[in-house]
């Protein structure tokens, strides 16, 4: 039976934590994934939750049968490239993007607008897990900066965390936002888009908290997906602990997020021990 959490290697955790409390604060910042990372991974019945994204596929009314038709369609044909750890990094990279431009493209066709995001936000709420507040508010009052960095389309993401009182002052999202006419119409999605596999190649540079992030070089890093291990890619961090929440498959997988993650949270859980490490580590 896998433990419930795993620490991959001990004494190099606290090695990591030792670094960080050392130096204090100021030198910290949070990088973490969105879906099924801050949210829960299954619903209450053990079925895969929905991403902010498929909430606009779960019901025609939204976009119309053909759109939810045709997203279906590549979903079926994508999904199962995302979640193979078989595939190679670079052709899921190509693969996602091809699947990302597809949808967003049908989503622009089918006529998406800000009124229908306050519809899906308000009839298809999310769950977000057990703590997530605490977390967030124990690091805010901290002054502690949380960057999400999400493959969702970024005026929903951020519409789910206003609605539900959680888009705090030391949060900041980059993910996908579209371009808009004056009527409210989705015109365009921007670039780069950000797939679930390309994190580690985003820049940061858009976050309007690049400027304090340059400066902490030190990253609690939390994630569901291997490919979020690599969000800190391209950012010249000092010391790095990285938290997966395992949510599926978890004997399949976990040899090879051992392979990218100091400690691994299996059995879909709240933010209990991710909120005990942070209070052991940020004062």
């Amino acid at each position: 039976m896998v433990k419930k959490i795993i620490i991959v290697n001990k004494k190099e955790l606290e090695k990591k934590k030792k670094e960080i409390i050392k130096e204090g604060n100021k030198e910290i910042h949070i990088l973490s994934d969105f879906d099924r990372t801050i949210t829960y991974g299954l619903d209450k019945t053990g079925k895969r939750t929905g991403t902010v994204i498929s909430q606009l596929r779960s019901d025609p009314k939204y976009l119309g049968e053909t759109y939810q038709k045709k997203a279906e369609e590549l979903f079926a044909i994508y999904h199962p490239i995302e979640i193979d750890l078989n595939i190679s990094r670079e052709e899921k990279l190509q693969k996602m993007q091809e699947w990302w431009e597809k949808h967003f493209k049908l989503i622009i066709e089918a006529g998406f607008t800000k009124g229908l995001i306050k519809k899906v936000i308000d009839e298809k709420p999310i769950r977000f897990r057990k703590g997530t507040r605490d977390f967030l508010d124990y690091l805010d009052k901290r002054d502690i900066p949380i960057l999400f960095l999400s493959a969702a389309p970024g005026d929903m993401l951020l519409e789910y965390l206003e609605k539900d009182n959680l888009l705090l002052s030391n949060i900041d999202v980059l993910s996908n936002l579209y371009e808009w006419n004056n009527n409210g119409r989705a015109l365009r999605i921007k670039e780069p888009i950000i797939t679930s596999v390309n994190k580690g190649e985003i820049s940061l540079e858009k976050s309007r908290h690049y400027q304090e992030l340059k400066k902490r070089r030190n990253i609690i890093l939390l994630g569901d997906e291997l490919e979020d291990s690599f969000m800190a890619k391209g950012v010249n961090y000092k010391t790095i602990i990285k938290i997966a929440f395992l949510n599926e498959k978890v004997e399949e997988n976990l040899q090879k997020f051992k392979e990218e993650y100091d400690i691994i949270l299996t059995g879909d859980q709240d933010f209990s021990y991710v909120n005990k490490l942070i209070k052991q580590i940020v004062k």
